[in-house]
């Protein structure tokens, strides 16, 4: 599902010059498929909740077929739109199902942790990957890469035990405060990198850096989480309470890394940044989900869904505005500059963001 969030952030020149658009307009690409990424958060969360996980994430992998095959028709802007769109409703419910699946398997922080970590894998590697099949594939490369995704997904998911996450049909989602600071936190560490990977590499490319140099750091951004979401689980389980000093380190860590890719620095250094970067925003994962899941035990799959939104809705607004950032003098610089001071204000969330203390 995840590879379908930076898929066209990663060759994002050569699908504005398909589209014949400016690089403003194709950020409205990735805000269009969270746009409905957004919407589905909670309701895919209740779906779970009542019908299963497993359901729910195949209808999910179903949208994102169509959602690709759509826009696989024509290079047409109005086109990209609907069928990112579609794509969106898929990714959504497809995070928040998944979430939900392993929470049932195994209610363990390190499972949430390592199912964090294999999200961050399908966006890193399309960053790292859509960039070099553009060769071959043109602008259709993210969405040819995606559809292979999913239907490889969807045969491992077909392979699942059936009764692995028992439905709940008679559960109620009850707003809990907590959920707030939690969301809060969410937007300021995964919402801040995603728009960060979506941008890093036109970044590094409009600062001289070659495409193929580009695309291998911006994927760290991502793909840096892979070790430190089910590292931060581990920790978790080991000591309930280091919930915030895991919320912590990962989002002063964040803030530091994509305050120093605003910055004119060597090509070593802004590898290293976007590698601290990722690394850090694994961090907080497993404790913000733990703690949303556990603050209402009656619905986890809307609790993850309620929190998840924040982060959502922090790309859709993000997104294009970086984007807008690129036609400045600071080519970019200043919206990474925005993304940093956005991601310090996050921990204001943390003060009471509550504990993952198990029974």
């Amino acid at each position: 599902m995840t590879w379908n969030v930076s898929n066209v952030g990663a060759v994002a020149d050569e699908a504005a010059r398909a589209y014949g658009v400016s690089l403003t307009a194709v950020g409205l690409l990735t805000t269009a498929l969270f746009v409905t990424h957004l919407a589905v958060q909670l309701p895919a969360g209740r779906a779970c909740d009542r019908l299963g996980a497993r359901r729910v994430g195949f209808a999910a992998l179903a949208a994102v077929c169509a959602g690709n095959l759509m826009l696989l028709l024509d290079a047409g802007i109005a086109l990209g739109l609907v069928g990112r769109a579609v794509v969106g409703i898929g990714s959504g419910a497809g995070f928040v199902a998944g979430a939900d699946y392993a929470r049932a398997a195994n209610p363990s922080p390190l499972v949430a942790g390592l199912y964090g970590g294999a999200t961050l894998a399908g966006g890193g590697l399309a960053t790292a990957t859509v960039p070099q099949l553009v060769g071959a594939l043109h602008w259709r490369a993210p969405y040819v890469t995606a559809l292979v995704v999913a239907i490889a997904t969807a045969c491992a998911l077909a392979l699942t035990p059936r009764l692995a996450v028992a439905a709940r049909p008679n559960a109620r989602f009850t707003f809990d405060r907590r959920l707030v600071r939690l969301g809060i936190l969410q937007a300021g560490t995964f919402g801040a990198s995603v728009v960060a990977a979506n941008w890093v590499v036109p970044l590094l490319e409009h600062h001289g850096t070659s495409r193929g140099a580009a695309a291998a750091i911006g994927a760290l951004v991502l793909l840096g989480g892979l070790v430190t979401r089910p590292l931060g689980g581990l920790v978790l389980r080991a000591r309930s309470r280091a919930a915030k000093a895991l919320i912590a380190v990962g989002t002063i860590g964040l803030a530091v890394s994509l305050g120093s890719l605003a910055l004119p620095l060597p090509l070593p250094v802004a590898a290293l940044a976007a590698l601290v970067g990722g690394l850090a925003a694994g961090f907080p994962f497993a404790a913000v989900f733990a703690t949303a899941q556990r603050a209402v035990p009656d619905a986890p799959g809307a609790a993850v869904g309620f929190v998840n939104a924040w982060a959502i809705f922090t790309i859709l607004i993000g997104t294009p505005l970086v984007g807008a950032t690129f036609s400045l003098p600071s080519g970019g610089r200043l919206g990474f500059a925005f993304l940093s001071a956005f991601s310090a204000l996050s921990l204001l969330g943390i003060a009471r963001a509550g504990s993952t203390r198990e029974d």
